[in-house]
């Protein structure tokens, strides 16, 4: 790959200096080195790339995915999880500590880092906050901080509220985000989409709203209490987006996140009984939908979460009901972000690039990618324009449950540039 590179008259997005424009920018062993309407002095070693409908911008950060590898390589190993993270503009990606055997302990960690040291992608590793993913016993909080994790997290709703207070106390000192899935188990039964009159009429059983709203605020009054900072994950209703915003009105430490796929669908979708399309929470009315979006143009929920989850065909292909939780997304969130929330004017491409880059850094206590001259690039390529099918073949993950298998979507990024 030539090291010498002029994007000539390209679109460039910097949402931390709020810079939209077209002008040129020349990356020279991969550091920025200009950035402005001048011309670069051609002596054949330098690579011009054609700005014409491309976009360059800082690349994309994932705060939380599933890695299928160690314990599930048929979902998806690391190597794979690398190069959908690679096509589809990320280079850093947080993964969720349900592996087999689970991240809860020192030496799991290690072996993770170990097995990606040469990866192109930045991987955060997030640790058990309790042994097994269980909810019962504490795990090896400050070993896991000694080890490398990026933050603490479960991936599941905690029933016992006093361990909730304990982890939260126990987790201060260390200084990591802890990351929480605000749902109470109670309230939610054995719901499998939101409830409401859809839930009624396609006969699944319900979900209700208050199973969320009870779950943020019992985990707000606990912060309220310990002054530990957490970050909310996968908020899916306009209750939660209110209750998010009082608590931030509060001043307390509070960051939170949606799934991508809670911006694009709403409860109407799952009348196809499409198993892909089975989320927890699961999604929303077009009430919350349109909540959602909006409280990320407030800055009420901070960043957009892929959540990739992995599942083979044959995990998949079972009724509604009964089918695992959770779609992929590392290589299409981009491309369908774009056009149906970007080209139709709902989200600008700052925002939305702020949602996808800047915050998840934020919400992970890591400095923003800066997109400034003397900075080594870590950027992306991207043209809204171009139009494919997304096929088996055509993706790198190793699995293919995902709502828009076989339809087209128009959106692909080019290239990734990670110094």
């Amino acid at each position: 790959m030539n090291n010498r590179k002029f994007f000539q008259q390209i679109r460039i997005l910097d949402p931390l200096s709020g810079i939209d424009e077209v002008t040129n920018l020349f990356l020279d062993q991969g550091v920025i080195t200009e950035i402005g309407d001048h011309n670069i002095s051609d002596d054949g070693q330098i690579e011009v790339i054609d700005g014409t409908n491309l976009i360059l911008a800082p690349a994309l950060v994932d705060l939380y995915s599933r890695s299928g590898e160690p314990g599930y390589e048929e979902r998806e190993t690391l190597k794979s999880l690398m190069e959908a993270s690679q096509d589809g503009g990320f280079s850093r990606l947080g993964i969720l500590p349900n592996t087999n055997p689970v991240i809860d302990n020192p030496s799991m960690v290690t072996w993770i880092k170990e097995k990606t040291s040469h990866s192109n992608t930045k991987f955060y590793l997030w640790g058990g906050l309790t042994k097994d993913l269980e909810g019962v016993t504490i795990a090896e909080l400050a070993q896991l901080a000694q080890a490398g994790v990026i933050g603490f997290t479960d991936n599941r709703p905690h029933h016992n509220l006093q361990l909730v207070r304990k982890l939260l106390e126990y987790a201060q000192p260390l200084n990591l985000p802890v990351a929480l899935v605000p749902t109470n188990i109670q309230l939610r039964g054995n719901g499998v989409i939101r409830e409401s009159s859809t839930s009624i009429r396609l006969g699944l059983v319900g979900n209700p709203e208050v199973a969320e709203a009870v779950g943020i605020a019992s985990i707000l009054e606990i912060v309220f209490l310990t002054k530990t900072p957490v970050h909310l994950m996968r908020i899916s209703t306009a209750r939660g987006v209110e209750l998010i915003k009082q608590a931030k009105e509060n001043n307390l430490p509070v960051t939170a996140s949606v799934n991508w796929h809670h911006l694009l669908l709403n409860t109407e979708t799952i009348a196809s009984y499409n198993p892909n399309l089975r989320f927890e929470p699961p999604l929303g009315t077009e009430i919350d939908r349109l909540a959602l979006i909006q409280s990320l143009k407030d800055n009420i929920i901070d960043a957009i979460a892929v959540d990739h989850t992995p599942y083979t065909y044959e995990e998949k292909t079972v009724a509604f009901a009964q089918t695992p939780t959770g779609a992929i997304g590392l290589e299409l969130i981009l491309p369908l972000l774009w056009e149906n929330l970007v080209a139709t004017g709902v989200l600008s491409p700052l925002e939305l690039w702020r949602s996808l880059s800047v915050n998840p850094l934020k919400c992970l206590n890591q400095k923003p990618i800066n997109l400034q001259i003397g900075q080594s690039a870590e950027l992306v390529l991207f043209s809204p324009q171009q139009s494919w099918q997304v096929t088996s073949s055509q993706l790198k993950s190793l699995s293919s449950n995902t709502y828009w298998l076989d339809k087209e979507i128009k959106g692909k990024v080019v290239l990734i540039i990670n110094n």
